[in-house]
């Protein structure tokens, strides 16, 4: 067996999303609820399932219950990383970190997936994706280098997104943000993608998936932080993203016993454990069965839990909690030995956390704000030439 990197190590790393979606997409879901539901065990659970959540300023909605799919994810590593979950032989810390990995990977490529089957414009995506994910990342990288006095080599890597290619020059304090560069990766090939094939390249996407499957099967590689390694846990996502407009036509999903999402999500930390040798190349399909069967069958527990204000608040800081917490980690805060850095978890986490909130609400937003004041600019200049001829 292959394994390139520690488990430990490796099961770490996540970007957030947004959880939006555009309008005609949430309007086709609830026109489709409200047809349907009829048979499904809990209707109204079911419908306001997509509907509830802030309507955004260019009509488009979160869908709730994956705020709590993010939110559990973000915990799950912050678990992985901070706590001590059972003796270490146990790889309890491993296992829960790489299902948090995994499952916001597969919630990426399945919204992003959504919004370029409703939406292909290239260019709009790409001013999104930069204005959400690029201020806060290029600000932590080059904080980064200057403290810890990286080369320009190790930098531009970084500053590019290619640091987890090898040869790999990932940062001091910084090794987590090799998740970023799946992600970017990611962005500029669905891109380049749908900028040469339209829509219709998006559905090469299953394919691209089973083939990064076969490539670690075929190298015994269970997990590793290289893209090509990898990047099937974002492309099973996007798999769920194409299917779902034909499962939410069939019936059977809605009559899935209600704790499905949760019987496979105990299979899925599982394939996510290091100890269970073939059953992790599954952990990019075991994920996206997880999260694509609790938009049908879930536990009243589980709806209320996942939509609530908690949730929702750890959903909206998640993608700073985890830039944050990994460099807090590298600090004085995650110094010592075993006893003492235990000692100084909760300082760490409630710093992350504090910090988070400041540069979500009052630099994050702001950066977002700006880039959807840029694309309504954009498309108004388009559409007065389009008058205009």
């Amino acid at each position: 067996m292959r394994i390139t990197h520690d488990f430990q190590k490796v099961a770490c790393g996540w970007v957030m999303r947004d959880g939006l979606l555009p309008e005609s997409i949430m309007q086709e879901t609830l026109n489709e609820t409200v047809v349907q539901t009829k048979s499904h065990p809990l209707p109204a659970l079911w419908s306001s399932l997509w509907s509830k959540g802030n309507q955004g300023e260019s009509g488009e909605h979160r869908i709730a219950i994956l705020d709590g799919w993010r939110a559990l994810s973000i915990l799950l590593v912050l678990a992985g990383h901070l706590l001590p979950l059972g003796p270490k032989s146990w790889n309890g810390n491993a296992s829960a970190a790489t299902t948090g990995m995994v499952l916001f990977f597969t919630l990426s490529g399945f919204l992003i997936t959504r919004f370029l089957l409703a939406r292909a414009d290239v260019p709009d995506f790409l001013l999104r994706r930069t204005f959400r994910i690029l201020p806060l990342a290029w600000l932590t990288i080059t904080v980064l280098t200057l403290v810890g006095g990286a080369d320009l080599t190790t930098f531009l890597a970084n500053f590019l997104f290619v640091a987890n290619l090898p040869p790999q020059h990932l940062l001091d304090g910084g090794g987590h943000l090799w998740s970023l560069c799946v992600e970017m990766q990611f962005y500029v090939a669905v891109a380049l993608l749908v900028a040469l094939l339209g829509r219709r390249g998006l559905y090469l996407l299953p394919l691209v998936c089973l083939a990064v499957t076969t490539l670690r099967v075929l190298t015994g590689t269970h997990l590793d932080i290289v893209t090509w390694f990898r990047v099937d846990e974002i492309l099973a996502g996007a798999t769920l993203a194409l299917a779902y407009p034909r499962l939410s036509e069939m019936s059977w999903p809605r009559r899935l016993p209600r704790v499905t999402p949760i019987i496979l999500l105990v299979l899925l930390f599982a394939s996510s454990h290091p100890a269970m040798g073939a059953l992790n190349y599954f952990r990019p399909y075991v994920s996206a069965a997880v999260v694509g069967t609790s938009f049908f069958a879930f536990p009243t527990y589980m709806y209320h839990l996942f939509t609530s204000r908690a949730a929702v608040y750890v959903a909206q800081t998640s993608y700073a909690v985890y830039v944050i917490h990994g460099v807090l980690g590298s600090t004085w805060l995650g110094t010592g030995d075993t006893l003492v850095r235990y000692l100084k978890r909760p300082l760490l986490i409630l710093i992350t956390f504090l910090a988070a909130h400041i540069s979500t609400f009052y630099f994050e937003h702001p950066m977002i704000n700006l880039g959807k004041r840029i694309g309504r600019r954009r498309l108004e200049r388009r559409q007065a030439r389009l008058v205009a001829q």
